[in-house]
């Protein structure tokens, strides 16, 4: 017997989603994967979710969530799916050997941040090492820390940072930025901010929080420790939509398009969360979208039956 509805993704919004349609007894069988949780898993404090006013780790937050959705009748497994076919009704999901048949889909695969690949970038994230300015800039406050990225998004970060820092770097690779022509005007006109051309980072420093990067200059070959207390990675994000091309609509830069809400372009597949929303980025609106996923989906069932 087909589900009414499958969930893939269990970051705020696939929770979220998942909270909802099992309010709405639509009994929701949520894939987490086996990376449950989404960003927030990568970060520490949370202070700009509401609800939370002495904060929450990202983790424990995703748990409180996750919590809530099970307690209404949310089924959870935590594997990855394998493959989807979007093209016949039931929808088709394949995890591993297992194959579930669904009545309509709700998408919130997210987004991965690009990251520079380095090792103690890895083991540092979270403890100096961010991808997320508004997510971790206040934790920063009166401190020098360094952006890695040439495009808008570094240089709204770095303006961003300026409220909390002491001092911003802007390590960019070449000797010219991407970013709009007044994103670059504001960024240098702002005292705080300063770059460093030519460069790529070749280590993040520090034992148990970052202490300072190491830098190459890729036109004369010089290596120097710069000192800073924080390293925020933005280089940009990459829509986590592998299993739906060719299925569904995507943009140019691969996030899911919808329109009416969250409706895709096929009737009851419906997309939430960081893997259709390339602007705002943040825990609250993933989870505000995953709510208006749940609702969508709902009165999509609702239809069927009428």
């Amino acid at each position: 017997m087909a589900e009414k509805v499958i969930i893939i993704g269990s970051g705020p919004a696939g929770l979220t989603a998942g909270l909802y349609t099992a309010r709405a007894d639509l009994k929701p069988l949520l894939l987490e994967g086996y990376q449950a949780g989404g960003q927030l898993m990568l970060t520490t404090e949370v202070e700009n979710f509401p609800g939370y006013p002495e904060g929450r780790m990202g983790p424990d937050l995703i748990a409180d969530i996750r919590q809530q959705a099970k307690r209404f009748g949310a089924r959870l497994i935590t594997k990855d799916v394998t493959r989807v076919n979007l093209s016949k009704r039931p929808f088709q999901i394949e995890v591993g050997k297992e194959s579930y048949e669904t009545e309509s889909v709700i998408l919130s695969t997210g987004a991965s941040a690009r990251l520079l690949g380095l090792e103690n970038e890895k083991r540092l994230m979270g403890k100096g090492v961010t991808t997320c300015a508004t997510c971790d800039g206040a934790f920063f406050r009166g401190m020098e820390v360094a952006m890695v990225g040439g495009g808008d998004s570094a240089l709204e970060e770095a303006i961003f940072l300026t409220r909390f820092v002491k001092k911003v770097s802007v390590i960019h690779r070449r000797d010219q930025l991407r970013a709009s022509k007044i994103m670059q005007e504001r960024a240098k006109k702002n005292e705080k901010i300063s770059f460093v051309w030519n460069s790529i980072i070749e280590d993040v420093l520090g034992d148990k929080e970052v202490t300072g990067i190491r830098l190459k200059n890729v036109k004369t070959g010089h290596v120097q420790n710069f000192s800073c207390s924080g390293l925020f990675v933005a280089i940009g994000h990459t829509p986590n939509t592998t299993l739906f091309k060719g299925q569904i609509d995507l943009d140019k830069n691969g996030y899911i398009l919808t329109h009416e809400g969250s409706s895709t372009n096929i009737p009851g597949v419906f997309a939430c969360g960081d893997v259709q929303d390339h602007t705002y980025r943040q825990a609250i609106t993933a989870a505000g979208s995953g709510c208006m996923a749940a609702l969508d989906c709902e009165r999509y069932l609702q239809s069927l039956e009428g």
